[in-house]
């Protein structure tokens, strides 16, 4: 039997949905709250909102129970949860789940066969940095889940990054001889 959670009641459709499912580190969970909040630091000129639901009775939740809990916001598109995977990896990568997959559903088995019985993925790991770029893209259509999807297979790590964030100083660069 599926647990009855709690409705998600967002003030904004722009900051993104990030629900902590692992209550076992806090430490972790505050240096991916700090990580949302320097996500959109620096050059960008846009406020660091996000919709943090950090209560108890959605620990252990699966991404199936999470998906059907918000897809009860039809104006939500993905969802971002904190499972037992952040908590652990180093990368802190959440679970980004498509909301849009259920779109699917009612597809004319004549003309969609192939998507029918390959659906696309539904899920992704996301590093914080990148949630917001993912988030934003998302809502706008800009970038459909799939090609997040691919960019992740491509990653070393298998996470989606934010291309857009400076990325680390590699060090000194050598001088160059006479």
């Amino acid at each position: 039997m599926r647990k009855e959670l709690p409705e998600i009641v967002r003030a904004d459709e722009w900051a993104p949905l990030v629900i902590r499912t692992d209550y076992t580190d806090d430490v972790a969970w505050g240096e991916i709250v700090a990580a949302l909040a320097r996500a959109v630091e620096g050059e960008r000129a846009w406020e660091a909102a996000v919709h943090l639901v950090e209560d108890r009775r959605w620990d252990g939740v699966t991404g199936d129970e999470a998906l059907a809990a918000a897809a009860r916001d039809e104006e939500l598109s993905v969802v971002f949860l904190a499972d037992e995977v952040t908590m652990r990896s180093p990368l802190r990568p959440l679970l980004a789940l498509d909301l849009g997959a259920d779109d699917d559903e009612d597809l004319d088995p004549v003309y969609y066969q192939e998507l029918i019985d390959s659906p696309p993925p539904r899920e992704v790991r996301v590093v914080p940095d990148a949630v917001h770029m993912v988030h934003g893209n998302l809502q706008l259509a800009n970038v459909d889940f799939a090609e997040f999807v691919e960019d992740a297979a491509a990653d070393l790590d298998g996470v989606v990054r934010d291309v857009t964030a400076a990325p680390a100083s590699p060090g000194p660069l050598p001088h160059p001889g006479p």
